[in-house]
């Protein structure tokens, strides 16, 4: 089965941001346009875009035009996430013209809602794991968000069990470096046997045929492939191999 691809596009406000050191900041790649930046990636062969609604996650209010970026790649799988907590908020990001969302680590200490979420929102879920070290530590810049965070495996068990179909795992220490994947991190979520895609640090070629070995299906891939680090279209091309 091909490893899958998703170019990250992490938007506030309208324009190109990545996260560091808590808060987004402008991107001078595609003149911080994100339809520009879709179209390219559309253009280097991807078929699938991870799309960050930043004014969602640090602000509480949905921000993310999904319809312009629907426009501007109308045959790639877009896959929305942004502290994305409930079945109810997803929905909207699909009728809005996404195929999927992910549900946010947030979402996850509201058990009751991550099952609804699961069973309501079915294939068109993904569910976030946003880890630091063994615990599941939730991003973002709203104050709701546990200090102590959940034990990752006895989280994983919890959301097999309820059916989660598959996960997105963001090793967050790692998120807009270039140090590399957390490839043991991803291992470990992957023997879950659920479709695995793995976050975080992913810089070349070599992270992704790393994590692809440690049981991955896909990696989202987001400030190399922006700044020029990766060849978008050259692992486009291996995924397919």
């Amino acid at each position: 089965m091909p490893f899958s691809i998703l170019p990250a596009l992490d938007v506030a406000a309208g324009r190109l941001v990545v996260v560091e050191g808590g808060r987004p900041r402008p991107v001078a790649a595609f003149g911080g346009d994100p339809v520009a930046a879709a179209h390219a990636m559309v253009e280097a062969g991807a078929t699938a875009l991870h799309l960050v609604d930043l004014d969602l996650a640090f602000d509480g209010a949905p921000g993310l035009d999904v319809g312009a970026m629907r426009d501007a790649a109308p045959a790639v799988l877009l896959q929305v996430s942004g502290g994305i907590a409930d079945l109810a908020t997803g929905r909207r990001y699909l009728e809005a013209g996404a195929d999927r969302f992910v549900l946010g680590s947030a979402g996850l200490f509201d058990e009751a809602a991550t099952l609804g979420a699961i069973e309501g929102g079915g294939s068109a879920v993904v569910v976030g794991l946003e880890v630091d070290g063994d615990r599941i530590r939730p991003r973002g810049g709203r104050g709701d968000r546990p200090v102590e965070g959940a034990d990752l495996m006895t989280t994983l068990g919890w959301l097999q069990a309820a059916g989660a179909r598959s996960f997105l795992v963001t090793a967050t220490t790692r998120v807009a470096g270039l140090a590399g994947p957390d490839v043991g991190l991803v291992r470990r979520v992957s023997r879950a046997g659920r479709p695995t895609y793995a976050a975080g640090g992913i810089r070349s070629l070599a992270d992704l045929r790393a994590v692809r070995d440690a049981g991955a299906s896909g990696a989202v891939v987001g400030r190399a492939a922006l700044e020029g680090h990766l060849a978008l279209a050259d692992v486009l091309a291996w995924a397919l191999t």
